[in-house]
């Protein structure tokens, strides 16, 4: 690597960035010895298949938001002819974990040379925030380029009128970058609570505390309104606060919502949003959980009532055992994995959603998902089970059986078909996710503090670099 992506200090400002934490939060305990010698041929296939993929969307795609790997053409996802590398600042601290940093150079070297936010349109906030604000700064947390800590901040001011200007301090779900306009009142929680880790590492790291004041408000307002059961409608008007609809889910688009009041309290040490955690989840528990053919699910509820709306579970809820494990719950979060893991076994491939009462595909495609591979490693690093590893290793094996086309990964359309049916796009969270957490559960990560970390929803390393 050459001198500019070397290992620097922080800007003494800032402090070193372990000081981003929690004081006092126990982190799981694991082994922290060289992986069994099985495992070490699966975490270079990793390595491997990554730089395959990079260099196919370097040659056909470089700058643009998501590659075709398919058809071997590029699209844009936050606005149509608007690309801001999200593929690369997604990767960045995929390709520096990997020490990929040939690689990593050429995508540092880009945004530097090209990213700018100076744009007239109107970009999703959340997707804004979790993605390109993340990836900024867990680039910026990995290499210390300056640059990367500039642009976060840049986007974050002109993503900021989605709090400022809502009456309840709830963010609208878009703003304009150019212009401060918003738009989108009619929101959902996952869209107003998943901004505490990434703008308090921004507030840390700059010295301003704007950005995770306007975090932390959004979550006041919503966690007020809960309801006597200690539930929360996952839609929400961000100019009143008031609820629009009564149905609670641990799914999306609710999901990242309780996985950051927690996350909020192990990046931050708020004892607010822990607290808030604590109660939200023991409602969850208490009205969602539902016990089916012996294994665990978490139904859709009526979130006054408790009356059970849907049975219909989305992957994307698969994170919740592994949150679960994180926050002290670690029986519940094995059972809910065991569960998700029998539909891992059925399927190869996870689709989209079931019915968790019979198991049948609600919605047949796969999106590239992380949350399954997401929980095995947490629940690894939480008790040291190489059951986890190797359920993440079927994960990845079968990833490769179904996604791996000419230039790189697809979406599926349908799995339970033989042979699957495939879409043509990558997402740009594949960088960011499944690469990063299949290299962290099978290789002895030298860059990756495993006693003491934190990988944002996005899977953005903001602390636990070792540089």
């Amino acid at each position: 690597m050459r001198t500019s992506l070397q290992r620097r200090r922080f800007l003494e400002l800032l402090g070193a960035a372990a000081g981003l934490g929690a004081a006092g939060v126990v982190t799981a305990p694991v082994a922290l010895a060289a992986p069994p010698a099985s495992w070490r041929p699966v975490a270079d296939d990793v390595r491997t298949e990554t730089r395959w993929a990079w260099r196919h969307y370097v040659a056909r795609a470089f700058g643009h938001d998501q590659i075709k790997p398919v058809s071997g053409g590029f699209e844009e996802f936050f606005a149509p002819g608007r690309p801001v590398g999200l593929t690369i600042v997604e990767a960045l601290d995929t390709l520096w974990l990997m020490e990929l940093d040939a690689e990593l150079e050429q995508g540092v070297e880009w945004v530097k040379a090209n990213l700018r936010f100076d744009i007239d349109a109107s970009f999703q906030v959340f997707e804004a925030n979790i993605r390109m604000v993340g990836g900024l700064l867990s680039g910026y947390h990995c290499t210390g380029e300056p640059r990367l800590l500039e642009l976060a901040a840049d986007l974050a001011d002109r993503l900021l009128p989605a709090f400022t200007k809502s009456p309840s301090g709830v963010p609208y779900r878009y703003a304009n970058l150019r212009t401060g306009a918003v738009s989108g009142p009619e929101t959902n929680l996952a869209e107003t609570g998943t901004y505490i880790t990434e703008l308090g590492a921004l507030s840390r790291w700059t010295g301003d505390p704007k950005y995770v004041t306007a975090a932390k408000r959004a979550f006041e307002v919503t966690f007020a309104k809960r309801s006597p059961l200690d539930l929360l409608p996952y839609a929400v008007h961000a100019e009143t606060g008031e609820w629009l609809n009564r149905t609670a889910t641990v799914g999306p688009p609710a999901d990242s919502y309780y996985e950051y009041l927690w996350d909020g309290w192990k990046l931050l040490g708020d004892p607010d949003l822990k607290s808030w955690y604590d109660t939200l989840v023991a409602g969850i528990l208490a009205h969602q959980s539902e016990v089916v053919g012996g294994r665990l699910w978490f139904a859709q509820v009526d979130a006054f009532t408790g009356a059970i709306v849907s049975r219909e579970q989305s992957e994307l809820g698969s994170f919740f055992a592994g949150l679960l494990a994180e926050g002290g719950d670690v029986r519940d979060g094995r059972r809910y994995h065991d569960s998700w893991n029998v539909v891992q076994d059925r399927y190869g491939v996870l689709p989209e959603g079931i019915d968790y009462s019979t198991l049948a595909a609600t919605s047949k495609g796969n999106q590239l998902r992380p949350e399954f591979a997401d929980s095995a490693f947490s629940l690894w690093l939480v008790t040291g089970d190489e059951l986890y590893r190797q359920r993440a290793k079927k994960h990845y094996d079968q990833m490769k059986r179904t996604s791996k086309v000419r230039y790189g990964y697809t979406i599926l359309t349908d799995v339970t078909t033989n042979p699957v049916g495939r879409g043509d796009f990558c997402p740009g969270y594949w960088w960011s996710e499944q690469l990063k957490y299949y290299w962290l559960i099978f290789g002895d990560a030298r860059r990756f503090d495993y006693r003491d970390h934190y990988l944002s929803t996005e899977g953005n390393l903001l602390k636990g670099a070792r540089r």
